[in-house]
């Protein structure tokens, strides 16, 4: 259902919350430590996003990131003997251990290109020179994450098919970079399809694998991949600021010439002996974990939610349990008909984000989904009132007498938007028909559609584009019409925070 203008005036960013002075950190009790800088802690019912922390370490990881930080060791025979361990663990030919996956990622990448080469690792990623300089990603793969892949200075070559794939093989392809997921699973460039034309050329296959649960044995590698990389700060529970990355031994040792404390270009992807251990630790624990009895706790979780909102007629509840091996949790899914409840699942989850005790959920449509995966003990008895009462205000039933607009905004517009730091011109074409605003919003190098509205002074319009290489920018500009005819307000960039923006037209 296309949103009302109304609707669309009154959505608004996410509440700031105001800093204060820090207290004394190191005297204040854990459960405080954000409140006393004025940040305000969030009930996780949405799963492993980087953006709202990822998950909760494992006591077992806190406790050995804490034993390692008492000693010294040399760097790199700790890393040697963390890749022996993980070896062992996972069944892995050889590990190591990155500062996230996206930094796997890139070490990764680094070692198909350069191999364990100083002098070449040195000059990533000015790769003038080099033999091999080209990673073949299929169209299926690409992502906003293949920027890691990027980074090292490699030029992409995107392949759709059977036939383009041949062809892009040659002797500058360093590596194939695959994401794992139902896409990889399909359609002419399925996984199976592409390691068969792949392997005879022996070109290293990367599979990204960062939000999978751990297979042991490594699924990917029984089925032909060289190496796989994934989060350490999702389901495996070890600190946010780890990856892993498991494969072929050559390659793996390889990738770690690429990471710090070795210098050049990934001397930022460091990771520390704190991270390294605590990772360790919550592999060695992911096989010790009894994960059957982790699904029925979140069931439970999920049951008692579900019970206590079973008494609003005009939800529409479910548990849904996937089997996939990304996100693999159960969710309750709850869903309603906006004509008749007033909100969308944007407007609740911004309620609901806003609101006492602070909830994360998933936005899905006509609704929101509750994710069990990284809720702790208590969350649900804490958020099933919270709930009910927000899903129980129903509103009234919009109305279509909205304002007057005050002005007709057809034409060509110029725009400037003044960042944190920094500005840039850009301009809008807006067709406006009766109030309801398309056309385009050309950006420093892309157009994006325009839709939104203007109703009486104020305006509300958005527009988005999907990055060839995966990036996705959304621009929310919100604001009103001045009295020389401007406009003026505020830009929402969603992960990239919020901007200024004014208008004059052409």
């Amino acid at each position: 259902m296309r949103p009302s203008r109304r609707k669309l005036l009154q959505a608004a960013p996410l509440a700031a919350i105001p800093a204060s002075a820090p207290a004394a950190l190191a005297a204040v009790n854990p459960s405080d430590v954000y409140t006393a800088i004025g940040v305000k802690p969030i009930v996780n019912a949405r799963g492993t996003f980087t953006i709202i922390s990822g998950s909760t370490m494992l006591p077992e990881a806190r406790a050995a990131a804490e034993a390692a930080a008492q000693r010294y060791v040399h760097i790199d025979e700790l890393m040697d003997a963390a890749g022996a361990k993980l070896a062992q663990l996972t069944g892995a030919e050889w590990g190591l251990v990155s500062c996230g996956c996206a930094a796997a990622i890139t070490h990764a990448t680094a070692a198909c290109v350069a191999g364990g080469n100083p002098d070449l690792h040195v000059r990533i990623p000015d790769l003038t020179g080099f033999a091999k300089d080209e990673v073949i990603i299929p169209t299926h793969s690409r992502n906003v994450y293949d920027a890691a892949v990027r980074a090292v200075g490699v030029r992409v070559v995107e392949v759709s098919t059977r036939e383009e794939l041949e062809l892009a093989i040659g002797p500058r392809t360093a590596m194939i970079y695959i994401l794992a997921g139902p896409g990889a699973e399909r359609g002419p460039l399925a996984f199976e399809a592409l390691v068969k034309i792949a392997k005879p050329h022996n070109i290293p296959i990367l599979v990204d694998a960062a939000a999978e649960i751990l297979t042991i044995p490594n699924v990917h590698l029984q089925r032909g991949a060289t190496m796989v990389t994934y989060s350490g700060g999702k389901c495996i529970r070890g600190p946010q600021t780890a990856g892993l990355l498991l494969g072929r031994k050559d390659l793996v040792q390889a990738a770690w010439v690429h990471s710090a404390p070795h210098h050049g270009f990934a001397r930022g992807l460091k990771i520390g002996k704190e991270e390294t251990i605590a990772m360790l630790t919550a592999v060695e624990m992911w096989t010790k974990r009894d994960h059957k009895a982790e699904w029925q706790k979140w069931l439970t979780w999920l049951r008692t939610v579900e019970s206590s909102l079973k008494g609003l007629a005009h939800l529409k509840l479910a548990i849904h349990e996937p089997t996939e091996l990304s996100n693999r949790t159960p969710a309750l899914q709850i869903r309603w008909d906006d004509k008749v409840t007033g909100w969308t699942g944007a407007d609740m989850e911004r309620i609901l984000f806003n609101g006492e005790p602070r909830m994360a959920t998933a936005i899905a449509g006509n609704g929101i989904n509750i994710v069990a995966y990284m809720m702790q003990e208590g969350d649900a008895e804490k958020i099933a009132p919270r709930l009910k009462e927000a899903l129980g205000a129903v509103r009234p039933q919009v109305k279509t007498d909205e304002a007057q607009p005050v002005a007709n905004l057809d034409g060509r517009w110029r725009v400037k938007i003044e960042f944190v730091a920094g500005a840039s011109a850009h301009y809008f074409d807006i067709h406006d028909k009766n109030g309801t605003l398309t056309g385009t919003h050309q950006g420093d190098f892309v157009s994006r559609a325009i839709r939104g509205v203007i109703s009486g002074a104020a305006v509300d319009f958005s527009s988005s584009y999907a990055e060839r290489h995966g990036d996705s920018l959304q621009y929310r500009f919100t604001g009103r019409v001045q009295r020389d005819g401007s406009l003026s307000g505020d830009l929402n960039m969603g992960e990239y925070r919020m901007a200024k923006w004014s208008a004059s037209k052409v």
